[in-house]
């Protein structure tokens, strides 16, 4: 499990293709102990198992299943990837929880200024969007955010100066892909009421205002 605070920002020194999934070479600053074999990185938003590890750079076994629902099967050698180690007993979670499972790829559409911060709408499909509300949390490259729009086919995000300067958010362009994994605790809520039997949801927008979820 990860939090979506990012520890550090690491390159994708290589991708070696393996069968119909891949090894990555991830070259990032020494940490103060090096992963072991068979722990968890969250890279770029993906849990990623650490086959192999020395001071400054880790490889990891990845699936066919994770190439083909992130873009990590598509950023070049040379790009930046954003890292988190899994949490131990008793750290602090200071994002949300975040599982480093990638629902989806959606890709930024928009990067504006907003005061000292950065505005970023990300477009993706309707699958994605029924599990992001409006003040909810939401992991971008594995950057844990608050949603503060939400359209027909898209949503933003604000990032203050710290978390754009400490992520890869800071060398993002248009166009680009965005690894998106919606909130966990919206995904049980989903499940439980398409369980339901019921033809349409007793929640609606008005009743989550009402209740005073939503502003």
């Amino acid at each position: 499990m990860f939090t979506g605070l990012i520890e550090s920002v690491g390159t994708l020194a290589h991708r070696e293709p393996r069968g119909e999934g891949a090894v990555l070479t991830v070259e990032h600053e020494p940490w103060d102990e090096p992963p072991a074999a068979g722990e968890s990185v969250c890279v770029h938003g993906a849990c990623l198992t650490v086959v192999r590890a020395e001071m400054g750079r880790f490889w990891c076994d990845v699936l066919e299943e994770t190439l083909r629902r992130t873009g990590l099967g598509s950023r070049p050698s040379g790009a930046p990837l954003n890292l988190e180690r899994a949490l131990r007993t008793g750290d602090r979670i200071g994002g949300h929880i975040v599982t480093g499972h990638v629902d989806g790829v959606g890709r930024v559409r928009r990067i504006a200024p907003a005061g000292p911060d950065r505005r970023l709408e990300i477009e993706c499909s309707q699958e994605l969007l029924r599990d992001i509300v409006l003040k909810g949390s939401v992991a971008c490259d594995g950057v844990s955010l608050t949603v503060t729009r939400l359209t027909d086919d898209s949503f933003e995000v604000n990032l203050i100066p710290f978390t754009w300067r400490r992520t890869a958010f800071a060398q993002a362009r248009t166009g680009e892909p965005v690894n998106v994994e919606t909130d966990l605790l919206a995904k049980y809520v989903r499940r439980r009421l398409d369980s339901s039997g019921q033809t349409s949801s007793p929640v609606t927008e008005e009743t989550l205002r009402r209740a005073g979820f939503v502003d």
